[in-house]
């Protein structure tokens, strides 16, 4: 290990994704795609660019409807004696129908002679509808705006705290742009999991929102033998249909399984892993967090990101990914892969069958919901090789620089050794965090940049809700931020960090961004979360 590699406490997990979600009333609406059933963002970033509103809702009544009273019976027609005994039958009923039209109308028994078997009912006037109480109220220019005053007297508490070690931070209006907060913003420390903020943007930036990663098989140059071949698709799932992994709306193996057994029969299961180069594993990685089930060797071809157990977020991972799809693969085929079972498909190979991951919004929703490793590593990849860089660390990390650079961002000081924050060896500073998170969380369409990035916003985890969040904002310090606050979390061994947006109670919206160096996690995580509850809290006027 180098000499700023750092073990993690045992059982702590970067960044702990769980198993429950609970809806809060605050939260914005997470990203969907046709291979999913529940509705999303789609493809296009025009749409996603209006997701970010907050809906009100609130109790809405019905008036009763009027009471129904039947018609007086009308008076009977004559008739010809030839009709007497129908004529009688009918008068009888007619009597009969006025009668009960007589007890059903108050005051009208009395006023023909008859007096009904029990008291008049009275009727009582309508009920008044209830009034419609909005109990959600959308952010926008017109809530009343905090000042920089107001933000640095509410924030002066909880940011000197000590738990927080060295702490950069800054809080800014996007509808203004103005930096209400900054203490220390543009130094860089080790961001963790928030790296994925720069990986998603520049994902979002760079490729078209519907692209989706495909798993091909084609035949091999002898009878029988098929060759997988690996298109950086790393949510490939191993259950059957309608059973869903870590990986919503994944594409099935079964599915790739029944259209090659239907080109013949298998015997000989290949691979091809040539669309990555270079190292499968990155500096500043600790080789513990494959075991651990942080992250799994980057192969192009994976089976449930090479967990062990597909529904687990932290789970053991495959030493080697690629093997251990085709191996299943061929186990569900009736095939073999032999010990060597590296190769390169022709490029004109017949494909015998294909399946498609769900689109790249939907891959970058989830890498930031429950902060997957493996999921960010492959789409930094998707962003080197659409950009014409080598697909490696070195190419997705200068890739991912690149675009936000061609875009505006300030990466001057930014150094990347991967595109998810396992590694010790990255650096990046709050201020570039929370820029881009201003672009994403602008309120208009001015800026062309804010319509595609508009995405981070649905996939960051809500306070006490969703995600890495989902059991935070607990406390009494923190309590109240439950379910206004949306932020990416990022977490090693001592660093700690939270960058996202929170809605204020007079109804602003404002990026934070929060980075903590040498702090202790239990302690640094709750500090923090107290911090952006205080924005919730305070109208900072």
């Amino acid at each position: 290990m180098g000499a700023n590699q750092q073990i993690r406490p045992p059982g702590q997990a970067p960044d702990r994704a769980e198993a429950t979600q609970v809806f809060a009333p605050a939260q914005l609406p997470r990203g969907g795609g046709p291979n999913q059933n529940r509705p999303g963002l789609g493809g296009r970033p025009e749409e996603a660019a209006e997701r970010t509103q907050f809906i009100s809702v609130g109790a809405v009544s019905r008036e009763p409807a009027p009471l129904e009273v039947e018609d007086e019976p009308a008076p009977a027609v004559k008739r010809k004696r030839t009709g007497l005994v129908v004529s009688l039958v009918s008068v009888v009923a007619l009597l009969a129908l006025a009668a009960g039209a007589v007890f059903l109308v108050p005051g009208l028994a009395e006023k023909v002679g008859l007096r009904p078997s029990e008291p008049d009912v009275p009727i009582a006037a309508p009920s008044p509808p209830v009034q419609f109480t909005p109990t959600l109220r959308r952010p926008g220019a017109d809530s009343p705006a905090p000042t920089a005053a107001g933000v640095q007297a509410a924030l002066a508490g909880p940011a000197s705290n000590s738990v927080l070690g060295a702490l950069t931070g800054t809080v800014i209006d996007p509808t203004t742009g103005d930096v209400l907060y900054a203490q220390n913003a543009d130094t860089t420390l080790v961001p963790a999991s928030t790296t994925k903020v720069l990986t998603s943007a520049a994902a979002l930036l760079a490729l078209p929102h519907s692209d989706q990663l495909t798993t091909k098989v084609v035949q091999g140059d002898q009878p029988g033998t098929v060759i997988i071949v690996g298109g950086g698709d790393p949510t490939l799932s191993s259950f059957a249909a309608g059973k869903d992994t870590v990986y919503p709306g994944a594409a099935h193996l079964d599915d790739l399984v029944a259209q090659v057994k239907t080109a013949g029969p298998v015997d000989t299961v290949l691979l091809d892993v040539g669309r990555y180069t270079g190292d499968s594993l990155a500096k500043g990685w600790i080789p513990g967090d494959v075991q651990g089930g942080y992250i799994a060797p980057m192969v192009p071809a994976m089976l449930d990101g090479g967990r062990a157990d597909p529904t687990a977020a932290v789970s053991p991972r495959a030493a080697n990914p690629a093997r251990a799809l085709a191996e299943k693969f061929a186990e569900r085929i009736g095939a073999k892969v032999p010990a060597k079972a590296t190769t390169t498909a022709k490029p004109d190979a017949k494909v015998l069958g294909e399946v498609r991951s769900a689109p790249i919004v939907e891959l970058v929703d989830n890498a930031l919901q429950n902060s997957d490793n493996v999921l960010a590593e492959a789409v930094a990849r998707e962003v080197a090789k659409e950009t014409g860089h080598e697909v490696s660390f070195t190419g997705a990390t200068e890739a991912t620089t690149k675009i936000l650079r061609d875009n505006g961002f300030d990466v001057s000081t930014v150094r990347l050794s991967d595109g998810s924050g396992l590694s010790t060896d990255n650096l990046v500073s709050a201020a570039l965090l929370a820029d881009i998170l201003r672009v994403a969380a602008a309120p208009d369409g001015k800026d062309p940049r804010t319509a595609k990035l508009r995405p981070l916003l649905g996939g960051l985890p809500v306070a006490g809700g969703s995600g890495t969040l989902a059991g935070r904002y607990q406390g009494p310090a923190d309590a109240v931020g439950k379910g206004w606050v949306r932020a990416k979390t990022g977490t090693l061994a001592n660093v700690n960090s939270l960058a996202g947006v929170v809605l204020t109670k007079d109804g602003r919206l404002l990026v934070f961004a929060m980075m903590s160096n040498g702090s202790n996690a239990a302690e640094a995580r709750p500090a923090l979360d107290a911090v952006a509850a205080t924005l919730r809290q305070c109208g900072c006027r």
